[in-house]
């Protein structure tokens, strides 16, 4: 059994900053993409930023420049680090990583950006 915990959301002002990790547990073997997707109220859930194992990443439009996507493979760990951060940016955040060839799902995060 694989778990996904994730860590780090909360409130924070309009040009604040906040980074958020996402570490993988159990029977872990191999872990070939990390990503981290969000969803705001009345939206579907959309992609934010995917990382390769081998460190290639990409990037939503809306994020770019302002997110960095890392991961640390020793610790089975992906880290979202959000600057600049814009009232838009203001959803629930999950990982999601392929881990011994099936996807799992972390259980969520809120980030608010508000004044």
């Amino acid at each position: 059994q694989v778990q996904l915990v994730e860590s780090g959301g909360g409130l924070v002002q309009p040009g604040g900053s906040l980074r958020l990790s996402c570490a993988a547990s159990g029977n872990i073997f191999s872990i070939n993409v990390m990503e981290w997707h969000r969803q705001a109220p009345g939206k579907e859930r959309e992609l934010v930023a995917r990382i390769l194992n081998g460190g290639g990443t990409n990037y939503a439009y809306s994020v770019k420049g302002r997110f960095t996507i890392s991961r640390d493979n020793a610790k089975n760990t992906v880290y979202l680090q959000m600057n600049s951060l814009k009232p838009e940016d203001t959803a629930v955040y999950y990982c999601n990583m392929n881990v011994n060839r099936r996807t799992y799902w972390g259980q969520g995060t809120q980030v608010t950006v508000s004044s």
